[in-house]
């Protein structure tokens, strides 16, 4: 799984020129030579220096750091921390530690320089925050998972709006299995975006629904909601009604309705979509609908009307009769009962003409002896349809009951297209 970071070296370089030199242990210098605290070719922004009694033996540290000389680091290490007095004084020698330790892949040596930077206080949070998040990523690659989420947590506290950080330590309780708190990190991370004025990344949407959906977590609807309100398009529109509907073991009504707003949506885009929702259509003897799905698939060139898949949907469409729109206003005079109402309200919908069928709906909630939350579902639908888009909000926000859920979908789906 790929990290933001990519190691201590890597992150260290990308660091502006003054932040990357002494993240390597550089000395501040004028004209080649090391500058003494007090002089008065002190950069303008009062450039961290060693006290002049420490200057010689941190100096030749620095050397010995530099050319990777090992077998002389111990001793120029210990007669600089001899004569070190100052803050400024750890402070560089705490940086060629660090510099020493990452030239020998010494995680706990690049641990125990970070600490005693820290400890001096003179570096910014941000930039001490990003020597963790590379210790945290090197840390990671190494699949040192515990130290890992250790070095980003660091990282979050001292940066707590720093993102990627947070995504990093999500990354390590993904890798250990704990995909509760890494759905946490991630909406932590979602929101700080927010908070910060900035949209999240869909990328962001994406990890978190996948997580909390292979981690069978409660959060997964509303973060797939999450995702297709911001990036409303055919991939999260699909992977959004999928999770519902897997989440939630629909019954044939619920399942169709889901498949409606698929439809809809433009996100019907595997055989299987287009399978289910002609089977369902039949099973109510919707035969317009089924017809109408089995068209448009063969259309998209994703229903293959000779695979075994389809060949006896289509066989069995072949033998049934589809009403026409006069047949049905016949059939609405004819048995006025709420449960024709509805049926042929939907079957006014498949045919297109959603006016109708919202009419239809309309005379079903007002008969009554049918669950309102499909009936002013059903209506909320046709009225998106029509584009009747604050009819239909006012339909889809008076569904109650087990259709609610589904209802804030098309609810989406009619702020962003109707």
């Amino acid at each position: 799984m790929k990290l933001i970071l990519t190691g201590l070296s890597l992150a260290l370089a990308g660091t502006s020129t003054v932040a990357a030199a002494q993240a390597y242990g550089t000395l501040p210098t004028v004209n080649g030579q090391p500058v003494a605290q007090k002089q008065p070719e002190q950069a303008a922004d009062n450039a961290i220096q060693p006290s002049p009694k420490a200057l010689k033996a941190i100096t030749e540290l620095q050397t010995a750091v530099n050319a990777k000389d090992t077998a002389n680091i111990p001793a120029k290490l210990a007669a600089a921390q001899a004569v070190a007095k100052t803050k400024e004084d750890h402070y560089w020698i705490a940086r060629m530690q660090l510099k020493a330790a990452a030239d020998r892949n010494d995680a706990a040596g690049v641990t125990a320089a970070i600490e005693a930077i820290a400890a001096t206080s003179l570096m910014p949070a941000a930039e001490l925050g990003s020597l963790y998040g590379a210790l945290g990523s090197t840390e990671f690659n190494g699949n040192q998972y515990a130290a890992a989420a250790a070095a980003f947590e660091h990282q979050i506290a001292l940066d707590p709006h720093n993102v990627d950080a947070i995504v990093n330590l999500a990354q390590t309780r993904v890798a250990v299995g704990n995909r509760s708190e890494a759905v946490n990190a991630l909406e932590r991370a979602i929101k700080a975006r927010s908070a910060a004025g900035v949209k999240p990344e869909e990328a962001l949407y994406k990890q978190a629904v996948s997580v909390a959906y292979a981690g069978k977590l409660p959060q997964a609807m509303d973060l797939a909601r999450e995702w297709v309100s911001a990036y409303p398009g055919p991939e999260s529109w699909h992977n959004a009604i999928a999770i519902y509907r897997n989440r939630t073991n629909q019954d044939t009504e619920g399942s169709l309705d889901l498949l409606r707003l698929m439809e809809a949506a433009n996100a019907m885009k595997v055989p299987l979509d287009y399978q289910l929702f002609a089977e369902g259509s039949l099973e109510q003897m919707n035969y317009n609908q089924a017809q109408a799905v089995i068209d448009a698939g063969i259309a998209a060139k994703i229903v293959d009307p000779t695979s075994t898949q389809f060949s006896d949907i289509i066989a069995a469409l072949k033998a049934k009769k589809k009403p026409t729109a006069a047949e049905l206003d016949a059939a609405m005079k004819a048995s006025p009962t709420a449960a024709n109402m509805l049926r042929n309200g939907d079957r006014y919908y498949a045919m297109g003409d959603f006016t109708k069928a919202a009419d239809a709906y309309r005379k079903t909630i007002a008969k009554g002896g049918i669950d309102p939350g499909i009936a002013n579902l059903h209506l909320g639908m046709a009225l998106a349809q029509a584009g009747d888009k604050d009819a239909a909000i006012s339909a889809l926000k008076g569904v109650t009951g087990p259709r609610a859920e589904l209802a804030k979908l098309w609810l989406i789906y009619v702020q962003h297209h109707a």
